[in-house]
């Protein structure tokens, strides 16, 4: 039997059964995987996988105790404290629990970055992955990928009945897994628990009113339950079984699509062998992101909030980036 990614051979082995399972490295990114198989005689037969999306082995789910990183800690809060209006950030490694944070549990104005805690409800809700084309895939994509408001009211609508019903399913998946300063409240206006040794508290948090809120704490938390429930663990699974590991694993690879200008990627982007899942937010007064972080090491998980009462520019999205690029080069460090 032979395996190629992209066009490029990545196992060569014989087989004497008619069932197999293998393991197989395959390139960071987006691949088309191809099996082959030759049969006494030189028979051949081979199926094309398309759509695979390869993560490094090293960042493989597993449970780790997090853990507070001073040195990190040191180099983030000064670029976080010194923005111009109000901010937040947790950043985690999931391989080896490495972190540091700051104002992590002040409550922010939550924007789109709950879309990924409505997706997660609506596949923990579903009769398996939905079928390709399907009225809730096609639904979920324009949510995730490119962020559509109408579509997060469609499947709020399908969960409950009504956008605020649905809403309700959302906040109860929230709380099942530990996490209660995150509120989806209502719909969106259509223009167009695991514990945690890094200190994690309200240093200063904004005025907004009503509305939906979260804080980068809860954000980064339901990011690592999805990544623990791709590999069949975490909270996530435990509370809803109706959220399966290929659930997760589908919800990651639709946040691996996400079109959005540049922020917690802002200069990971043009590194090789790194890859950014994340799911952002914005209205005119704030901008967030939070997300994924692969390298060859393993993975990270970040959160960055901001806020301004006057209005939000792109040096929150520059604030990501450097927050993601400060933590990678501690954990190439550290972790290796």
């Amino acid at each position: 039997m032979l395996v190629f990614a992209n066009g490029k051979r990545l196992v060569s082995k014989p087989l004497h059964d008619r069932r197999f399972t293998l393991r197989v490295n395959l390139p960071l990114g987006d691949s088309t995987v191809r099996v082959v198989t030759i049969a006494h005689g030189g028979r051949r037969s081979s199926a094309h996988v398309r759509d695979v999306f390869g993560l490094p082995a090293a960042s493989r789910p597993r449970i780790v105790r997090s853990r507070l990183d001073r040195t990190l800690q040191r180099k983030l809060d000064p670029q976080v404290r010194g923005y111009e209006g109000t901010a937040g950030y947790y950043v985690q490694s999931l391989t080896g629990g490495w972190g540091a944070a700051w104002n992590a549990k002040a409550r922010f104005p939550a924007a789109s970055t709950v879309k990924l805690a409505i997706a997660a409800t609506v596949l923990s809700r579903s009769a398996g992955i939905p079928a390709p084309g399907s009225y809730v895939d096609d639904l979920l994509q324009e949510m995730i990928i490119p962020s559509d408001d109408a579509a997060a009211n469609a499947l709020l609508v399908w969960l409950g009945g009504s956008t605020t019903s649905g809403a309700y399913r959302v906040n109860d998946l929230m709380h099942s897994i530990g996490l209660s300063d995150t509120l989806m409240y209502g719909g969106y206006e259509v223009v167009r628990s695991l514990s945690s040794r890094i200190p994690v508290r309200v240093n200063e948090a904004p005025a907004f009113g009503v509305g939906k809120y979260t804080t980068a704490w809860d954000m980064t938390s339901l990011w690592r339950a999805i990544w623990l429930a791709s590999g069949d663990m975490g909270p996530l699974r435990a509370s809803r079984s109706g959220f399966t590991a290929a659930d997760a694993r589908h919800l990651l690879w639709l946040t691996a699509r996400v079109r959005d200008q540049p922020k917690l990627d802002t200069t990971l982007r043009s590194q090789r062998g790194v890859e950014v899942l994340h799911k952002a937010g914005w209205i005119s007064t704030v901008r967030h992101d939070t997300g994924l972080v692969f390298w060859s090491g393993g993975v990270f998980v970040a959160g960055v909030m901001t806020y301004r009462s006057w209005g939000v520019s792109l040096s929150s999205d520059r604030l990501a980036g450097r927050v993601a690029a400060i933590t990678l080069r501690r954990l190439r460090r550290v972790e290796g």
